[in-house]
């Protein structure tokens, strides 16, 4: 189906991909693997037309070509998903899918009727049960996920590139994506599939293709390898997965949340939140899972003073009464939130790597309302260093980087501040296996050093490698607190799936 010939790629200088060749199948998932900064995501902007300046070729069906943009990309064939998404927030579900690609009447005014009935049959492919006049911006992070999905079914294409489309979906929307991907092999289709979570690579790859530092360092199918060769040939060396020691930190409590609700936004009697109660201890990894739609994130949210008018409840740090206010107040008294969406919550895209780093903690860099670059560079420095960021410098801006990498800056900025509790939504989504290996090393070590670490995870074997203990939700309320010695995935998965009435 496609053929890439000699690709080398620069950014200011610094070479992305050097030289790199490939092909792609039809009827095949090639699994391209690597880690954050391997070049996968380069790659595969460039065979989308996204970067249109590179070296070397590409045929697709037998024919070279040479994309200007993604436009172009698409009427050829070539669609892709991509792993930050690309969704405009103030249009609805329809208009977002059929951006660019309208349906008009005859008398050419936009035939409204037949694009909401054909996102609607798109969605319920993809079982998303929300309106196709719905806003963008009012769904989360999944839910815009299994809408940039349905875009790249629209078109029908001969090639689709998925880079991690199942970084922010829930189980239950994997089976259905996994489905649709079997359908698309049947029909011929070829698809370049970028994960980090290998598992589900073996369920659904027929071939592999290793990136690392730019170049292919090896195919091959996927039946003839296993987890741990993968790993070794990604990184080069072997990795051992952190676990948590058994045992919690001490007794002395850092955060008591107390009859916690949350109202929704919307629904005037609805609660997002309901009476949830829970402790932090000091140096203590709370793990927090339930489905989508369970209510982590607006958890975290909420303790952290986003939703100020909409909730009740008391909360202390450190014995001290702190109301759900703003996160102004948040932060002063020691919280800290590393959000699920880094690329709106988390980032400033267009400054460098050096300037978010250090936005937390402008008055400490400063010497009589000065900013000192000194103290800057020495901070975004040391956060480079002990993340092990991948940049050119700490002034390339971090909307070039990958998403690892753009995680790890969240992260680093709120390290900067000396948080009492950190809180972490989705802390390693997008991230690759080493990567993760370190986020993990470094909050068992904040643990250690009597940091309170409250983590939400969708992958159950993240929450048992490094959580104390489990908090699991179910439709806005508490469903269990279990201690780590007698949480499994059994268990945790009977508490996470809602009751029916």
């Amino acid at each position: 189906m496609l053929a890439v010939k000699n690709i080398t790629k620069k950014f200011s200088g610094v070479t992305a991909l050097n030289n790199v060749s490939l092909v792609l199948n039809a009827g095949e998932v090639t699994a391209i693997i690597g880690e954050n900064g391997a070049g996968k995501s380069t790659l595969m902007k460039i065979l989308s037309g996204v970067y249109p300046d590179y070296e070397g070729t590409i045929s697709f069906k037998d024919q070279v070509v040479r994309f200007s943009n993604p436009k172009e990309a698409q009427e050829k064939g070539i669609t892709i998903i991509h792993q930050e998404l690309n969704l405009v927030p103030f249009l609805t579900v329809t208009e977002n899918i059929f951006l660019g690609r309208e349906i008009l009447t005859r008398w050419g005014t936009l035939d409204k009727k037949a694009m909401a009935a054909k996102t609607k049959t798109l969605l319920d492919r993809l079982r998303l049960t929300i309106s196709p006049d719905t806003m963008v911006y009012a769904l989360k992070v999944g839910q815009q996920q299994v809408v940039e999905i349905a875009k790249a079914l629209l078109l029908e294409s001969d090639l689709i590139i998925m880079d991690e489309p199942t970084s922010a979906i829930s189980e239950s929307e994997v089976d259905v994506l996994f489905s649709i991907i079997e359908d698309l092999r049947k029909e011929g289709k070829a698809i370049a599939y970028i994960s980090h979570k290998l598992d589900e690579l073996f369920k659904i790859a027929d071939r592999y293709i290793i990136m690392r530092d730019g170049q292919v360092i090896e195919d091959g199918r996927m039946n003839g390898t296993d987890h741990d060769g993968i790993i070794s040939k990604m990184v080069g060396r072997s990795v051992n997965m952190v676990r948590k020691a058994d045992g919690i930190g001490n007794s002395e409590t850092i955060l008591a949340v107390r009859g916690l609700n949350l109202q929704h936004r919307i629904k005037e009697q609805g609660l997002r939140l309901k009476d949830i109660s829970f402790t932090v201890n000091r140096g203590e990894i709370v793990g927090v899972f339930g489905l989508m739609g369970a209510g982590r994130t607006e958890l975290l949210e909420t303790v952290f003073g986003l939703h100020p008018n909409l909730c009740s409840g008391s909360l202390t740090v450190n014995g001290n009464a702190l109301a759900f206010k703003s996160p102004c107040a948040a932060i002063a008294a020691g919280l800290a939130l590393v959000p699920e969406d880094r690329k709106k919550d988390g980032l400033m895209l267009g400054l460098n790597v050096r300037k978010n780093i250090s936005i937390t903690t402008l008055e400490a860099l400063s010497n009589m309302g000065f900013l000192d670059n000194k103290k800057e560079c020495s901070l975004s420095g040391k956060y480079i260093d002990e993340l092990r960021i991948k940049s050119s410098s700490d002034r390339q801006l971090a909307g070039t980087l990958s998403g690892g990498n753009q995680q790890k800056i969240v992260l680093a900025k709120w390290l900067a501040t000396n948080p009492v509790l950190l809180m972490l939504d989705e802390p390693t989504r997008g991230i690759d296996i080493n990567a993760k290996n370190e986020i993990y090393k470094l909050i068992l070590k904040l643990a250690a050093a009597g940091l309170g670490i409250i983590m939400v995870s969708s992958e159950l074997p993240e929450i048992l490698a490094v959580s104390d203990r489990v908090l699991v939700m179910a439709e806005g309320c508490l469903t269990a607190s279990l201690p780590i010695n007698e949480a499994t995935e059994d268990r945790i998965l009977k508490c996470a799936i809602p009751k029916t009435i």
